[in-house]
């Protein structure tokens, strides 16, 4: 640009609209010496040239801020720069450890930390594979030619004294990794460290090694977005080498999509019909803490872009005697009560009683959460409680849970004792419909589905379940009761519980879209949803809380899912019902 006479390119930059398209927003880790934050062009430049839009992050220990500025970019580069303090691994200094940056080290620990929650794609390199190491659970060498038990100690020069842009020393890559589609399988590299990762943790595989053994990268095992290589690709780009190019158009790619799956989210209602966090409030849980034992909470319905999670107090099924029934009703009430008072700590969560107050939660930036009982046991043997439930703000019932209960059959643990509903469970239907509480069939055997559709008047659900011709599990729906809901015009939630997605081996997020697009295949685009069963068992890798939400809308969208697909799956569906079901009941709120 000719500083002297900028008039000519503002007009010609305003001449015409639009003048620019959106593109990805990169935080890139700055360097911090002397007070002064800095960042060498080669980083920027290969990020330009990848079509995104680089930003400098300075450190800071503001929590608060950096937590912000994670909304606001679309990828996270970790830059390379000085040693890792050895006290974040727990060591003392060695000898070999050159000088460290502490003013960096917390800021970009942190910040990896909360980007790896929110699904960001990452891309460390040099300091930042090293930092990804030990913000995830691994370790790094503070010195690699300085032996250390049973490893050894390097023997190629990892710190190089030619230019910076020239490569020196050659890695092997894992063919079936990122960087093998990328790149291949051998690559000269340039290298400027003696620091290295040296486990990667359990997050990560190796994916490139030095002729010496020592690591050069690793890629997620988790199926998420983020790359750490140990050489230095940003130097290339500033001579017009695009040796390295891919990686960073990768990197960007990621990032763009990331930035329009975000945005989906923004755009329309995500509701998961079914979690049993409410079990682990009598263990100290609650909605606003985050725990690494418990994978609903409000952190994690953000970082993965859930509006709404209906609650479910859930019932073991267990004896059928007076008491034991009196005392599941007691239980029924006292987890209704705890969830709400849950919620009243937290002014960014609201309960939703009806679609209306999803709609306004979601206009006011509130979380909502609404509340389900899993086990019509609840019950006991007085109807009235139907009435009752629905009053204290209860959008559906499952039937029963494992074993059968007065109302009718289950799908597992069951004596077939009614043969379907019993003749309390046929009054139990037709209250549910007076009152307007959704009818949920998950866990409820074949007699007591097929029962429960033809004596309700309303649409029901099955807040839970998976597909039987993928997974043969009693719980799971053949493909006839899938055509048989959607005739009715009721909704399929599909859930990640390991057993229900495969009959062997680790069942994965490729699993539960498989389901997810089974269940589409035979019920219609119309009657299905998502209901994790978070909390309840449910959780995958790839799939392993809320969080991972924007994960899987990513991957259903590279199946073919369009927007309006996917505006009907993370919602919709349901929410219709649910507008039915109310709109036709007794009760109104």
């Amino acid at each position: 640009m000719n500083n002297f006479d900028f008039q000519t390119d503002y007009e010609s930059l305003v001449s015409h609209y639009p003048n620019h398209t959106a593109r990805p927003v990169i935080g890139i880790s700055g360097n911090y010496t002397e007070g002064n934050t800095t960042l060498a062009e080669g980083y920027y430049k290969s990020i330009e040239q990848a079509g995104g839009i680089p930003v400098i992050i300075p450190p800071t220990d503001n929590r608060v801020l950096l937590t912000a500025l994670l909304d606001r970019i679309d990828g996270l580069l970790l830059s390379g720069g000085a040693d890792v303090n050895p006290l974040y691994c727990n060591e003392e200094p060695q000898k070999a450890l050159g000088s460290i940056n502490p003013e960096r080290d917390a800021c970009e620990l942190l910040l990896t930390r909360l980007a790896y929650d929110r699904n960001i794609p990452i891309l460390g390199i040099c300091r930042g594979i090293q930092v990804l190491a030990i913000a995830l659970g691994g370790h790094i060498r503070q010195d690699i030619y300085t032996a250390d038990g049973e490893t050894l100690p390097a023997t190629i020069k990892h710190s190089q004294s030619a230019p910076r842009h020239i490569s020196t020393h050659t890695v092997t890559i894992e063919s079936d990794s990122i960087l093998g589609h990328l790149l291949g399988d051998k690559l000269c590299v340039n290298s400027f460290h003696h620091q290295a990762v040296d486990r990667p943790g359990p997050r990560f595989n190796v994916t490139a090694r030095a002729a010496d053994g020592i690591i050069e990268a690793i890629e997620s095992n988790e199926m998420k977005d983020i790359i750490g290589v140990q050489w230095h690709p940003e130097c290339y780009a500033p001579v017009g080498d695009k040796t390295m190019a891919p990686i960073f158009r990768y990197f960007v790619e990621r990032a763009e999509r990331f930035r329009y799956v975000r945005g989906l989210h923004t755009e329309f209602i995500t509701l998961d019909s079914h979690c049993d966090t409410p079990m682990w409030f009598d263990r100290g849980a609650n909605l606003g803490q985050r725990r690494d034992n418990v994978l609903v909470d409000l952190h994690r319905m953000d970082e993965g872009g859930l509006d709404a999670v209906v609650m479910a107090a859930y019932l073991p099924q267990g004896e059928r005697t007076i008491e034991a029934l009196a005392d599941a009703t007691l239980q029924a009430d006292k987890l209704i009560d705890q969830i709400k008072q849950s919620v009243k700590h937290y002014p960014s969560a609201q309960i939703a009683l009806t679609p209306k107050h999803l709609f306004s939660n979601k206009s006011m930036g509130k979380k909502s959460i609404l509340i389900g009982i899993e086990n019509g046991y609840a019950l006991g043997r007085d109807i009235s409680n139907v009435e009752r439930y629905r009053r204290e703000g209860v959008i559906y019932i499952t039937l029963c849970h494992n074993g059968d209960n007065d109302i009718c059959d289950a799908a597992s643990k069951s004596k077939r004792e009614h043969g379907g509903l019993s003749d309390f469970g046929k009054e139990v239907i037709a209250e549910m419909n007076r009152t307007g509480i959704i009818i949920d069939l998950s866990h409820a055997s074949e007699e007591s589905f097929y029962d429960a559709i033809s004596h309700s008047t309303q649409p029901v659900i099955c807040s839970h379940s998976s597909s039987r011709a993928l997974c043969n599990h009693p719980r799971n729906l053949t493909d006839d009761q899938l055509r048989t809901l959607a005739a009715a015009n009721g909704v399929v939630q599909a859930t990640f519980y390991q057993g229900f997605l495969r009959e062997d081996g680790e069942a994965t997020i490729i699993d539960a879209v498989r389901h997810i697009m089974h269940l589409i295949e035979v019920a219609g685009i119309d009657h299905v949803g998502i209901g994790s069963d978070f909390d309840g068992d449910g959780g995958v890798r790839g799939l392993a809380s809320a969080a991972d939400y924007l994960v899987l809308t990513e991957r259903l969208l590279s199946e073919g899912l369009s927007p309006k697909h996917l505006r009907k799956l993370w919602g919709g569906n349901f929410i219709r019902v649910m507008s039915q079901v109310q709109y036709n009941g007794y009760i109104k709120f």
